[in-house]
């Protein structure tokens, strides 16, 4: 059953953010880069992209927790299916974010896909421009000030609708405290994960769509 949700955009921490709930005993965590070994979730996304009735449960049957994209773009819709879930919007300075976006998540979704990836990473690649890019971004994220606002705009609107005892706003850099406070669990003796950095997130869809071969993807 899902019980935490992550509103936060891609890049916002959500690494990180996946990390510590699986550590806190929240996971499995959905996140993008999971689709990688589970790729026969792509078609619902793509469904939930054109205003498609989805079966919430069924995509989160086996899952403890969500964050980062696909599943922050339909926020709404997933809070509204566990409504005892908690929401956690992780936060970021606007143009620290853009910058971090479009030098991974971005790129990485537009550029040709490398020759030795399998048909998987294309899917995968592929839904993430029919979701995020064009279904959020309308197909300009590269206009940095219409990408600046459909992000601000997102967070407006998980703050307004969201009520206050079921939301925590969050920076990753705040560390455990106000996370295990939020969530009623214990600190854990050990320092908070720092997975969010450029380089890592590369190095991660490196790795699992060379493990993917010809069956899993990318976004």
């Amino acid at each position: 059953m899902l019980e935490v949700i992550g509103a936060g955009v891609g890049r916002t921490g959500t690494l990180s953010l996946k990390t510590a709930l699986e550590r806190l005993g929240f996971g499995p965590c959905h996140h993008m880069l999971g689709l990688f070994e589970d790729p026969e979730q792509i078609p619902m996304w793509e469904a939930a992209s054109r205003g498609e009735s989805v079966a919430w449960h069924q995509v989160y049957a086996r899952y403890g927790s969500t964050v980062d994209w696909p599943g922050a773009r339909f926020w709404r819709e997933i809070a509204g299916a566990f409504p005892e879930a908690k929401v956690v919007l992780t936060v970021r300075d606007p143009e620290s974010w853009y910058a971090s976006a479009a030098s991974s998540i971005y790129a990485t979704a537009v550029a040709p896909p490398p020759p030795d990836v399998g048909e998987g990473f294309v899917r995968l690649r592929d839904m993430s421009l029919e979701v995020i890019w064009d279904g959020v971004f309308d197909g300009r994220f590269t206009e940095k000030e219409h990408a600046l606002k459909v992000f601000a705009e997102h967070e407006a609107a998980v703050r307004e609708e969201i009520p206050a005892d079921r939301l925590l706003v969050f920076r990753v850099s705040e560390g455990w405290e106000p996370l295990c406070d939020f969530l009623g669990v214990p600190v854990p003796d050990e320092p908070f994960p720092r997975s969010n950095e450029r380089g890592r997130f590369v190095d991660e869809v490196r790795e699992r769509s060379g493990a993917a071969g010809g069956g899993d993807a990318a976004g």
